[in-house]
């Protein structure tokens, strides 16, 4: 129970500020993106797809709205749930990165902890990414459910891929997890019928550019800010171990 309490307590401590880190981030780099898109999509109502406006698949970058539905005022409101929804974000993935490492024997040094986040951010980015990039208001999407279990399965095949390969003691292991970070991109990600949009190239290649940039220094720094501030926590979790040669 203590060990528990101490996990949480430092995905807590590394994930506000992790948030607190990206709402600064976000304001200057793909909220004005966003914003951006929002002016084609008010615009040219009848040129959208009838799937639902597509939102950004990585980890920190949820967009998803309706037009129908209450939305948060531009200006001070709408950075205020933005910074909420970073800090739930933070926090929870905060919590998955913790226990994946303690699983694995702990972090040891800071070094350690941007490599665990940069596996995270391969994990739950940059592989999904690759079959589902961040999209914009007014973006054509597929429909919701199969790009969530596509988005799933790329998540649980990577990680369990990579650390087939980090930890399997075998060259068999090894590429079997090598097979498991090729099949999801083999399946190949759900696509909307059409993607004829009014949102122009580039400002989509910004987007995708600054939302797989700030998601890097989201997991690199919540990997390095868990491994810093592990050593406050040490008295409740098990102390590292050595890893198999």
């Amino acid at each position: 129970m203590h060990a528990l309490r101490s996990m949480l307590l430092l995905a807590a401590a590394s994930g506000i500020v992790v948030a607190i880190v990206m709402t600064l981030l976000q304001i200057f780099s793909t909220v004005p993106l966003i914003l951006a898109a929002e002016v084609y999509e008010n615009a040219a109502p009848a040129e959208l797809s009838p799937a639902e406006p597509a939102a950004a698949v990585a980890a920190p970058e949820a967009h998803e709205h309706d037009a129908a539905e209450w939305q948060p005022s531009d200006g001070l409101q709408r950075m205020s749930f933005t910074a909420v929804a970073n800090a739930v974000t933070a926090i929870g993935f905060g919590l998955l990165l913790v226990a994946a490492s303690e699983f694995a024997g702990g972090i040891r040094g800071w070094r350690e902890g941007m490599l665990w986040g940069l596996a995270a951010f391969a994990v739950f980015t940059l592989a999904p990414g690759l079959g589902l990039p961040p999209e914009l208001p007014a973006m054509p999407a597929a429909e919701l459910v199969p790009r969530q279990v596509w988005w799933l399965g790329t998540v649980v095949a990577t990680a369990t891929g990579l650390g087939l390969i980090a930890y399997g003691r075998t060259l068999a292991l090894a590429a079997l997890g090598a097979a498991l970070l090729i099949v999801p991109h083999l399946i190949g990600a759900p696509q909307p019928p059409t993607h004829e949009t009014p949102i122009p190239e580039d400002l989509h290649h910004r987007f995708v550019v600054a939302v797989t940039v700030t998601n890097l220094v989201f997991w690199l720094l919540l990997g390095t800010l868990v491994a810093l501030l592990r050593p406050r926590f040490a008295a409740d979790l098990a102390a590292p171990t050595p890893r198999p040669a």
